[in-house]
């Protein structure tokens, strides 16, 4: 739907998505490997909010991720929007102070601003909280008067629009072919509190969700806008309404198979999603390869110490992941170092549950302290958040810091040496890619884009990895194996990560631990990166 404030003029809107940092998830060490990609998801956010605005507004849209705003662009706006989250603060507030110097009213929302209003003066409208009668106070503000404001103003969402109402987004405004994902939003919100997650407080822990009719009918959009291969649902818990996913499930079977299998899907969900046969079998036949679960850390007693404890209750943490395989989905998983539970056995805890999990990819991240979390709140009662700028991370660890560094190196050099990562991928290859369906080859998925697009990939991955590549041997004893059973798409995906995540160690382990982290340390890096 649009927003329903009647307005009486004619706007220009740019909306601007600041640049990522570097970091394990964005993936951009693969992009070169593939055929005109340049970003790593769709800026979502954006997109519905330039749905919602006033049809007879005009709206274009830039990711700095592919390339920076022009002065031309920001001369033809007459109000600037921007969204973010906290690791793209820097890039953030250097939009609001460039579009500030072309004279340009500012606004800026997104989960950052509502978490840390306090972070952003250069914005002249912050918006806090999700879609809804903020956003329609905003518009009509800039439908009386597109001058900025005398002083700063923050509109916090009272009312939000219902994610049942909300509207298409704007796919027309993006060259989907250039991004390395797609991704849908079907529910927000989770039911759990663990310590260090910010979605409880932005969010709410009763997940909200949309209609199963709205995600088919932006998969849709998305195909329309030339995006394939891979969508990720971007949910906060996949599974936070077990009844509603229950639900969605065989709409997206049927879509699928109406349609020829034209994407693969992926999600976000906790790892109790393994005592869920009903839904793992949904999933697998909806052609899902891959769910991102929040492990946090194998020692039991720390996954207790951050309420975290539904990780281990329904199976033990290789038996869940056991079952998530034998569905034909693989395993990612985030991992947290600098816990106040970590010993010094903990690294080489880390590391020999990594080589039995045969888990391929793992964010291995020191623990940061979120605005408006327990950990925080705890933490900064304890006099335990360094707000100084010059540390890794801004938590002040129970154990020396130096310690952590040294013990977050040793895992990501482990955990990424080629031969590690590939052979976590060989067992995967043998173990729980069998497992998935093999969708028939139709028309959607032997599209002339699509098969450019793979002929093209393969190529550069030959040539870049398995000729140039200073682990070429460790490449092919996987691609070998792929090609002789006809699992190229298999092989594609896992090259493009694995090669990605070994750039990224190599890099981040020379460099700093820090590029999560919201410092001028790790703004540094990131731009020397």
């Amino acid at each position: 739907m649009k927003s329903p404030v009647r307005v009486s003029s004619v706007r220009r809107i740019l909306c601007i998505f600041p640049r990522y940092a570097p970091s394990f998830g964005t993936f951009e060490h693969a992009y070169p490997l593939m055929d005109g990609v340049r970003a790593f998801m769709p800026p979502q956010g954006l997109l519905v909010v330039a749905a919602y605005l006033p049809g007879q507004w005009q709206v274009r849209l830039v990711d700095e991720n592919m390339r920076p705003a022009t002065e031309a662009e920001l001369a033809w706006a007459d109000a600037v929007f921007v969204s973010g989250m906290h690791v793209q603060r820097e890039a953030i507030r250097a939009i609001g102070r460039r579009a500030r110097a072309a004279g340009k009213t500012t606004a800026l929302g997104g989960p950052s601003v509502s978490s840390c209003p306090e972070h952003y003066p250069e914005f002249d409208y912050l918006h806090v909280g999700e879609l809804g009668d903020a956003t329609d106070a905003l518009i009509a503000a800039l439908d009386a008067d597109t001058r900025p404001p005398p002083m700063q103003r923050i509109l916090t969402a009272a009312n939000r629009l219902p994610l049942s109402d909300f509207p298409l987004p704007s796919y027309a405004l993006i060259e989907g072919r250039r991004y390395f994902l797609g991704n849908v939003q079907f529910s927000s919100g989770c039911p759990y509190r663990c310590e260090f997650c910010d979605i409880p407080a932005l969010y709410g822990r009763q997940p909200r969700y949309k209609r199963p009719g709205q995600i088919l009918a932006e998969l849709d959009a998305m195909l329309a806008a030339g995006i394939t291969g891979s969508v990720y649902f971007v949910d906060d818990n996949f599974i936070g309404n077990k009844k509603a996913v229950r639900e969605l499930l065989p709409h997206l079977v049927a879509w699928q198979k109406a349609r020829g299998y034209p994407v693969q899907f992926s999600c976000e969900a906790t790892l109790n999603i393994a005592a869920c046969p009903d839904i793992l079998a949904l999933m697998r036949e909806a052609f899902f390869y891959a769910v991102f679960c929040g492990i946090e850390s194998p020692e039991l007693g720390a996954l207790d110490a951050i309420q975290k404890s539904h990780n281990h209750q329904a199976l033990p943490i290789l038996d869940a992941i056991a079952t998530i395989n034998s569905y034909g989905i693989e395993v990612v998983s985030g991992i947290i170092l600098g816990l106040d539970t970590d010993t010094a056995d903990t690294a080489a805890n880390l590391v020999a549950f990594i080589d039995r999990s045969k888990i391929p990819l793992l964010t291995i991240n020191l623990l940061q302290a979120l605005p408006n979390t327990p950990l925080w709140e705890r933490l900064s009662a304890a006099g335990r958040i360094d707000l100084d700028g010059k540390r890794d991370s801004n938590v002040v660890f129970a154990r020396p810091c130096d310690e952590v560094l040294a013990d977050w190196r040793f895992a990501v050099h482990h955990a990424y040496a080629p031969e590690a990562i590939y052979g976590r991928f060989r067992w995967n290859a043998r173990h729980t890619y069998p497992n998935r369906i093999r969708p028939p080859l139709s028309r959607a998925r032997l599209s002339p884009a699509n098969l450019r697009r793979g002929i093209v990939t393969l190529a550069k991955i030959i040539a870049k990895i398995g000729i140039a590549g200073d682990y070429r041997r460790t490449f092919w004893r996987m691609a070998l194996p792929a090609i002789r059973r006809g699992r190229i798409d298999e092989l594609i995906a896992s090259a493009l990560v694995a090669h990605h995540m070994i750039r990224f160690a190599r890099d981040c382990t020379r460099e700093s631990a820090a590029f999560y982290a919201d410092t001028p340390r790790a703004a540094a890096v990131r731009r020397a990166a």
